[in-house]
């Protein structure tokens, strides 16, 4: 295991170089911040339904204490994201606060999450994603703590909404070498596992990413108890797998893995 995670990582940072460069280069492009943009009625709006996300992953008990991060790219180069140092069962629309993409936060009375550059990095690099979303669902998590990702091919639901995961190395939470491991997999993931740490999940809404979210971790807790009954996983034979990609595509869910077109 040691040996195939420091390939894992080796591997990682070697992809991020070039994911990373362009990314600095739409960086070096962006448009001033507006921060009018924080009040507007869409703003109003989308912290109401930050604040739903949020008490929804605390009642699933996907974040603890002040754990976990929601944002939404409501601009060009602005971000709304939640606070620091707060449950997300107690968030309200004025804990809501505003960054740019480079990290420096324009407006809001709390300070912004240190995590928030996990999904900065998350919109550089990926420009379908409208909202990121990060927390630690227990299954999920078990996974990402072992180094594994969990198998596809098994339920319709995971395939059509989800798919294929794929797992970041570990970097220290809140730092920007953190925020750089999901570069390699942005553009063709819409969930990744964070090594020792939890999961990271993108849509067009913040609803739609904790829906991302709320499926991957009833498929972890899935395959533990089938894995259990001392049987074979059976998977989807392949015709109907691709099916089911009729379907996805049918109902508009990106298909980010290049294979699968």
């Amino acid at each position: 295991m040691k040996n195939r995670n420091s390939t894992v990582e080796r591997k990682s940072k070697e992809l991020s170089g070039s994911v990373r460069a362009v990314a600095k280069l739409v960086q070096g492009s962006l448009p001033a911040a507006d921060a009018r943009l924080f009040t507007t009625p869409q703003a109003e709006t989308i912290k109401e339904e930050m604040c739903a996300v949020g008490r929804k992953l605390w009642l699933r008990q996907f974040v603890d204490g002040n754990g976990g991060n929601i944002s939404y790219r409501i601009g060009p180069n602005e971000v709304l994201c939640t606070p620091t140092k707060l449950s997300k069962y107690d968030l309200t629309p004025q804990d809501i606060c505003m960054t740019d993409l480079n990290g420096a936060q324009i407006a809001g009375t709390a300070k912004r999450t240190s995590e928030v550059l996990l999904h900065l990095e998350i919109y550089k690099a990926q420009p379908a994603a409208r909202s990121v979303l990060h927390c630690h669902p227990p299954h999920a998590t078990a996974y990402a703590v072992t180094g594994l990702v969990p198998p596809v091919h098994v339920l319709p639901e995971f395939e059509v909404f989800v798919g294929k995961v794929a797992i970041a190395p570990y970097e220290t939470p809140g730092t920007q070498a953190f925020a750089e491991t999901v570069l390699p997999y942005a553009r063709e993931y819409s969930t990744i596992l964070l090594a020792n740490h939890g999961v990271v999940c993108w849509a067009d809404t913040p609803t739609g990413a904790e829906w991302r979210a709320e499926i991957l971790e009833t498929y972890c807790w899935t395959l533990m108890i089938a894995s259990q009954l001392g049987a074979p996983i059976a998977r989807i034979p392949e015709e109907k797998v691709h099916e089911l990609l009729g379907i996805k595509r049918s109902m508009g869910v990106p298909i980010l893995d290049p294979h699968a077109r």
